[in-house]
């Protein structure tokens, strides 16, 4: 069953502890990452015949595989993935950045450029659960950034297929490539390439402890998005919060994942009693009803503040990855939180819209990382080049500037190139 806890009559290390997974799994993916560099494809293969079960003739999703999985979705499901697709193209088409110029009337120009990484891999888990949903959210910015390849690699079934979805989801975002694996060796496959698969710039979205091992690793090889820890949700609540409306959205993070974390910060002991015994009724309904158990009995809390004000600040505290705010006027409140990775706005905004459907992105910060970094975007896809241009006579008005800065750090080489143009100038 859920913990209630008195904001005050604990310690706070208490209230903000979270359970970290106990194994290490640094050493195994080192081993798997330097496999996969020396013997490539060979690697992958032998990879998927282990952990998937899966004895592959070909890594690459070919066209008429997808063509095929395309038609065997249901058409309903195709319509709603379009629509969801028009959402999140229409949220991320606002965060296009501009290149930009500044013409200074002395002879200096000075520039930005906006540049598009030219190739980006995106890891779809595969195993207990299929998301297509984080098939549109990593390669719809990915598109309209203008990355020229957009690559997924997911894990296949033991038949060596991967879930047509999936593959209906890529042919929607406009995905180039897909590549049949999973775990630390896709991301060292997109890190360094093989045979089959092309060596990428950036690779993007989430997976379990190995992965995310993984992408630690390759870091500084590859670009990554974030390290992705598990689910979170908080819900600030007031009383006039329907329990069972609670307790559903805190399932929905909670049957992710056993690590996963669900937590209630309310000003109301009544609706805390309310959706603990609410969990408790809605649990038997799941389909992962073990795994949404041990989230909610191992890392779901429900925090009782005295008043919504000291809930949004145990909230900022926290830094969810999913705040969802379930009170009257929520926009009274905004301006207040400054750590979360997505805000849910009032009564009628379950954290499952932003999952599928209303546009803003769902590969978000986790583990408090709300406190410094930010959802996945357009801007995680490209790169800026600045450019710098001076005539003769704008150099000549600031080298001696220049040249004294470079001599209080020492570097006399630095302040000689400054001062000799103007020189042979003279």
């Amino acid at each position: 069953m859920i913990r209630i806890m008195k904001y005050g009559e604990v310690r706070n290390e208490e209230i903000f502890a979270r359970t970290e997974p106990a194994v290490n799994v640094e050493a195994i993916v080192s081993e798997i990452i330097e496999n996969v560099k020396v013997n490539g494809d060979r690697a992958l293969l032998d990879y998927c015949r282990k952990f998937d079960k899966a004895e592959l003739s070909s890594l690459q999703v070919s066209e008429q595989e997808i063509q095929k999985a395309v038609a065997s979705v249901e058409p309903e499901f195709l319509d709603i993935l379009r629509r969801a697709a028009k959402n999140i193209r229409h949220y991320h088409e606002k965060q296009k950045r501009s290149s930009f110029i500044i013409n200074e009337e002395n002879g200096i120009v000075i520039g930005q450029k906006i540049i598009p990484v030219d190739r980006a891999g995106l890891y779809v888990p595969g195993g207990t659960a299929a998301y297509p949903s984080t098939v549109l959210m990593d390669a719809i910015p990915a598109k309209i950034a203008g990355v020229k390849e957009v690559v997924i690699t997911t894990p296949p079934g033991k038949d060596g297929k991967i879930n047509p979805v999936i593959l209906a989801a890529a042919s929607v975002a406009g995905v180039d490539k897909i590549f049949k694996v999973g775990g630390a060796q896709a991301i060292a496959a997109l890190a360094y390439g093989t045979e089959s698969i092309p060596k990428v710039d950036k690779i993007v979205g989430p997976g379990n402890a190995f992965v995310a091992e993984a992408k630690k690793q390759v870091f500084g090889k590859v670009s990554i998005d974030m390290i992705a820890g598990p689910s979170e949700i908080l819900i600030v609540a007031d009383g006039k919060t329907n329990p069972a409306f609670a307790a559903a959205d805190l399932l929905s993070q909670a049957e992710h994942d056993k690590m996963a974390s669900a937590v209630l910060v309310t000003d109301s002991m009544e609706l805390a009693l309310a959706v603990q015994q609410e969990l408790e009724k809605q649990l038997p309904l799941l389909i992962r009803e073990e795994i949404a158990r041990a989230s909610i009995d191992n890392n779901g809390k429900i925090i009782v503040a005295d008043s919504i004000t000291d809930a949004i600040a145990i909230a900022n505290e926290i830094a969810p990855e999913h705040l969802e705010l379930c009170v009257d006027n929520p926009f009274d409140y905004l301006d207040s939180i400054r750590h979360a990775g997505s805000v849910f706005m009032g009564r009628n905004c379950p954290e499952a819209l932003g999952d599928y459907f209303a546009g803003p992105n769902h590969t978000l910060p986790t583990s408090g990382t709300a406190k410094f970094s930010s959802p996945l975007s357009v801007d995680d896809f490209i790169k800026k080049t600045q450019y710098t241009y001076y005539t003769k006579d704008a150099l000549a008005a600031v080298a001696q500037d220049v040249a004294y800065f470079a001599k209080k750090e020492g570097l006399t080489g630095h302040a000689r190139s400054a001062v000799i143009r103007t020189e042979e100038n003279k």
